[in-house]
């Protein structure tokens, strides 16, 4: 794809979704679509009105099923390799929100081989570490533990194994190297990596003896590793899982491609950041899409379109469309300024991450509540 790059290891460039749609084949989310789940919900979820989820597979299949009494699960994960950061939650928050309205379960997978394979220098010792503090973010975000299920790849092997077996047998190395671009110096566990992941779409159907519907919300750039296994999955017996998926979260500096933990601190916000910390990358470090003085600023007026503070509060921290709305005007005409809203940033993160962090501690006594029994 010319001008940028989108594949489950990297982004970069300047993405274009529209573009993006047409390569990958996706659907986008239209009015149709939107007031069909509003029927279940009530109301959607700001993401969805501001289009922050704006793809799809298969949902209207889903909502089909759904409304015959087929109730789907959710289905969605993190590599462990470093740090979580405000990128990383911003398809969890929303994945929560769906268990909550449609009061389904949800099976978090924790691929804890997967940056051991694909990152060089990267040991499980390495992804252990992670995946103990990652499982603590995904805790503290509130989920149900109920009707949450950490999947941990080497840990449940023996429940996931067989059945990636299964998928494997379907997977050519031709079709792995052309969904992925691996080649023939990529180690065989790289190869074979993808079939595990394809195993929480349809595991819970295997157990249950029973075939149920998955939903998968997820970042666009997972999507090469889920078109493999809705190709794979129909020629074992299984539905294709549907998913529902959402742009990308801007690095600080507004540059081209994502937010991400292996780029410069500088360019995240993590959980684990403290109020200093977040003051300063966002007063230093945010890209601003305000005038170079105060005169010309209020003459002119900035651009919230590409002002990263505004997108975050649009995308992850401003719920209400009203008040983001008048931040909107009020920066685009320039009655405020790019340090009033900088500042209006930088209280809703801290107070997010206060309340995040102190859940954050309380989780570390919840985790077996969501390990799965063996």
């Amino acid at each position: 794809m010319t001008g940028f790059k989108v594949t489950p290891w990297e982004v970069s460039g300047n993405i274009d979704y529209d573009r993006l749609v047409q390569q990958f084949g996706v659907e986008k989310l239209n009015d149709a679509m939107l007031e069909r789940i509003k029927k279940h919900t009530s109301d959607l979820h700001f993401m969805l009105r501001r289009r922050v989820f704006f793809a799809h597979r298969d949902m209207k299949f889903l909502l089909d099923e759904y409304e015959k009494g087929n109730k789907f699960f959710l289905y969605t994960g993190r590599a462990p390799s470093g740090s979580v950061h405000l990128g990383h939650l911003m398809p969890w928050i929303f994945t929560k929100w769906l268990q909550d309205t449609f009061n389904v379960e949800l099976w978090f997978q924790f691929p804890d081989e997967e940056k051991f394979l694909f990152k060089q220098g990267m040991k499980f010792e390495d992804t252990q570490h992670w995946l103990n503090e990652n499982m603590l973010d995904v805790i503290a975000l509130g989920f149900d533990p109920k009707k949450t299920h950490f999947l941990i790849d080497t840990r449940d092997a023996g429940l996931m194994y067989k059945e990636a077996c299964k998928v494997s047998k379907r997977i050519t190395f031709s079709m792995v190297k052309s969904t992925f671009g691996l080649g023939n110096d990529s180690n065989t566990g790289a190869i074979f990596y993808t079939a595990m992941q394809a195993v929480p779409a349809f595991l819970p159907s295997v157990l249950a003896k029973k075939e149920i519907p998955c939903l998968i919300p997820h970042a666009v750039d997972q999507d090469p590793h889920f078109r493999l296994t809705r190709d794979i999955l129909p020629k074992l017996g299984h539905y294709k899982p549907a998913s529902i998926q959402c742009v990308f979260l801007p690095p600080l500096s507004g540059v081209e491609g994502k937010m991400s933990a292996s780029s410069a601190s500088e360019q995240a916000i993590f959980t684990t950041d403290t109020p200093e910390m977040v003051k300063k990358k966002v007063n230093k470090y945010a890209f601003s899409g305000g005038q170079s003085t105060i005169e010309e600023h209020r003459k002119k007026g900035g651009n919230p379109d590409v002002d990263v503070s505004y997108q975050y509060l649009r995308m992850l921290f401003e719920p209400d469309d009203k008040k983001l709305q008048q931040i909107y005007d009020d920066y685009k005409s320039g009655k405020m300024l790019t340090g009033e809203l900088k500042a209006i940033l930088i209280e809703k993160v801290n107070a997010f991450l206060k309340k995040h962090q102190a859940e954050r501690v309380k989780a570390k006594s919840k985790i077996e509540k969501f390990l799965i029994k063996r």
